[in-house]
């Protein structure tokens, strides 16, 4: 994990600190051919991962470019002076998001909360973690069993009915997880839970290859800027 670690969030640093132009752009770039390439990540499974992140840097941008004023009343407009700024927020969200997933689609869960541990984190809050990780495919699997149910008896024929699916559903997932988390707490105060819960962790080595080709990747974006203002014609 340690090597992927040092790739991913040197791409992450590299694409918040680094000029959008070429820096950003570099990191995220490299990002997602690694993970198109040797991570063999399915492109689909990508854009769907990036739907929502995507939706929240479209947001960010549309709010930099809009003002709002008072001229006798309410006027908005476009800030064309806006354009650098946003263009900066879009390449560095962007990119940030692209390296944070080569690690999270890269990774197992279960590496990532034993990376943690080693780190340093206390136990407790590596718990809640993983416990909460879970919980949410337990709760989604509620969710879609409810749904299923409610199609089955018409649940959408209305508009009417969609309400009250909809708020049937939510009461529904309340109530079973917290169901579901009293049952595990009781769980684990019989078993004379305290910190964490022991496990055995397959013993991880980084690979030097790897780890030696991920700071000189890194060190290359991060030296790009510089690069592209002593090159004749490179980009400033």
């Amino acid at each position: 994990m340690l090597d992927k670690a040092v790739l991913s969030l040197g791409l992450l640093g590299c694409a918040v600190a680094l000029p959008p132009l070429p820096g950003g752009v570099l990191a995220g770039a490299c990002a997602l051919l690694l993970m198109l390439g040797p991570a063999r990540v399915r492109p689909r499974l990508l854009l769907r991962c990036l739907a929502a992140p995507l939706v929240f840097v479209l947001v960010g941008t549309v709010s930099v470019l809009v003002t709002v004023g008072w001229d006798g009343g309410p006027t908005v407009g476009w800030a064309p002076s806006m354009l650098p700024t946003a263009g900066t927020l879009v390449v560095r969200a962007t990119s940030g998001a692209l390296a944070m997933f080569l690690l999270a689609t890269t990774t197992p869960m279960v590496d990532l909360f034993a990376g943690l541990r080693r780190l340093g984190i206390p136990d407790p809050l590596v718990e809640v973690a993983s416990l909460t990780y879970r919980m949410v495919f337990v709760l989604l699997e509620s969710v879609r069993s409810i749904r299923e149910a409610q199609e089955a008896r018409l649940g959408s024929a209305s508009r009417a009915a969609a309400m009250r699916s909809a708020s049937t559903l939510v009461a529904g997932t309340l109530v079973r997880a917290w169901s579901r988390a009293r049952r595990m707490e009781d769980g684990l105060a019989g078993r004379g839970y305290v910190d964490a819960l022991p496990t055995l962790d397959p013993p991880r080595h980084a690979s030097p290859r790897f780890l030696a080709a991920s700071v000189v990747l890194v060190a290359v974006i991060a030296a790009s800027p510089l690069l592209a203002t002593v090159v004749p014609g490179g980009l400033a």
